[in-house]
């Protein structure tokens, strides 16, 4: 049996574009992004970006 891992603390990320993700804060954040100053675990960075992300959104998989 192994020891549950803690929850992977993520950042929110922007670009110039205006276009919001999540980042391991881990790992070093790609060129073109910077954050923003909210930190957690991912659902509450998701959670976040759904909050305030005004610009359009992209487009989801088919599920076909």
């Amino acid at each position: 049996m192994s020891a549950a891992r803690p929850p992977e603390t993520h950042a929110v990320v922007v670009n110039d574009a205006g276009q919001y993700s999540v980042w391991p804060v881990d790992r070093a954040v790609p060129g073109g992004w910077r954050e923003v100053g909210f930190r957690g675990d991912r659902d509450g960075c998701l959670d976040h970006v759904e909050a305030v992300w005004q610009g359009p959104r992209p487009a989801l998989p088919d599920p076909a």
